[in-house]
C-alpha cells in the first residue's frame, strides 16, 4: 500500500463512511471512493464489505489496523518535527502538566523562568498523563511535569519530588493527628479513580488491606475531590500540591498507611535537551526545594521526605 492508499484507509476508519472520510481529507467523495476501489483492487482482497447501513471493516481490514496506526504516529511526529524545525522552535519551549502540580509548581516556576527568559517563547498545556505521555511521543511537546508511573522506553522520566499523599478533612470536622485508611472508609471516602497514577497506588493499599470501599463515587480530577471535601461532601486523599493549594479550606492529616508519590519529568531519549530546557528544569527542582521549606510544606511535614536523600541529583 502506497501512503496516499493507507491515508485515504486510516481516514475512512476515523470517519466510519466515505464521506467523513473526504471531509478528513478534503477531497471529494469520489475521490476517496476511486483509491478505495483501486487499492482493494492491488491487494486483492476488500478492506470494508458495503452494505445499506454503511462500511463494515473486513477481517483482513482489521488485521491492517494496527500496522496502519503506528505508521500514522510515525508521520504525525516527522510532520512535528519538520515543523519544528521549520519554524526555529528552538526559542520554543512546550511545556505540559498534570492538573494538580500546574498550580503549585509549574505557575511559580515560569513566573520565574520569563524573568530570567523574557525572550523565548513558552507554550503550556495541562491535561491527564495518558494525553501528556502521547503529545511527548509525537514531539507535540518538549516535556511534560506528571507523576510518576511506567512510560516507554522511548521516553526518560527523571524524578523531581517524592513525598506521600495526604488525607483532606472538611474544616467543621474535627481532626486526628492522623488517619487510617480504615477510618477514612468509614467516613465517607471521596476516592481517586482506580485507574489514575495516585489511585492506583491508593486502591492498591485498600486491598491489600483488605478494605473494601463503601462510598462507590470515584473521581477523576484531583481538585474535584478538594472541591467536594471543602462542601462537606466527605473526606479525601490527594497529593502534597492539591493539598496545599486547599491548606485554608480544609485539614491536612497525615496518613497511617504510606502512600507515596513521585513528580517526575517526561522527555524523549532521543532528542537533547535545550540549554532553555534544562534551565527550566533547574528551576522546577528549585521551586520542589521551596515546597518543602515553606510555609506551606511545613504543614504536612510529616509527609514529605527529604529530597537530598531521596532524589540525590538534586543536591
Amino acid at each position: 500500500m502506497r501512503l496516499r492508499q493507507i491515508e485515504v484507509f486510516h481516514a475512512i476508519i476515523q470517519a466510519g463512511t466515505i464521506s467523513g472520510a473526504a471531509r478528513l481529507l478534503n477531497v471529494s467523495q469520489p475521490n476517496v471512493s476511486r483509491v478505495l476501489n483501486h487499492t482493494e483492487q492491488q491487494l486483492g482482497f476488500t478492506l470494508f464489505d458495503r452494505s445499506s447501513k454503511g462500511l463494515v471493516m473486513t477481517k483482513e481490514g482489521q488485521q491492517l489496523v494496527p500496522e496502519v496506526e503506528q505508521l500514522t504516529r510515525h508521520l504525525q511526529s516527522i510532520a512535528a518535527l519538520t515543523e519544528s524545525m521549520r519554524t526555529k522552535k528552538e526559542q520554543t519551549i512546550r511545556i505540559g502538566a498534570a492538573h494538580a502540580c500546574a498550580h503549585m509548581v509549574v505557575a511559580p516556576t515560569l513566573v520565574e523562568y520569563r524573568q530570567q527568559q523574557p525572550d523565548v517563547h513558552v507554550d503550556l498545556v495541562t491535561e491527564h498523563f495518558a494525553a501528556l505521555q502521547q503529545a511527548v511521543l509525537n514531539n507535540e511537546l518538549d516535556v511534560a511535569l506528571v507523576f510518576g508511573q511506567y512510560v516507554p522506553r522511548s521516553l526518560f522520566a527523571e524524578p523531581l519530588f517524592q513525598a506521600d499523599m495526604v488525607a483532606i478533612l472538611p474544616k467543621e470536622l474535627t481532626p486526628p493527628a492522623s488517619v487510617s485508611l480504615d477510618w477514612l472508609n468509614q467516613h465517607n471516602f471521596l476516592m481517586m479513580q482506580e485507574n489514575d497514577p495516585l489511585g492506583r497506588i491508593l486502591h492498591r493499599s485498600m486491598a491489600n488491606a483488605g478494605i473494601k470501599p463503601k462510598n462507590p463515587l470515584c473521581i477523576k480530577t484531583y481538585s474535584v475531590i478538594a472541591d467536594m471535601v471543602v462542601s462537606g461532601g466527605g473526606v479525601g486523599v490527594v497529593d502534597l500540591f492539591t493539598a496545599q493549594r486547599y491548606a485554608k479550606d480544609v485539614h491536612i492529616v497525615p496518613i497511617v498507611e504510606r502512600l507515596p508519590f513521585e513528580l517526575v519529568l517526561v522527555t524523549r531519549r532521543d532528542i537533547p535537551q535545550s540549554r532553555q530546557l534544562l534551565q527550566l528544569k533547574s528551576l522546577f527542582k528549585q521551586c520542589c526545594r521551596q515546597i518543602v521549606t515553606s510555609k506551606r510544606g511545613k504543614t504536612s511535614a510529616q509527609t514529605v521526605r527529604p529530597i537530598k536523600q531521596l532524589v540525590p541529583h538534586l543536591s
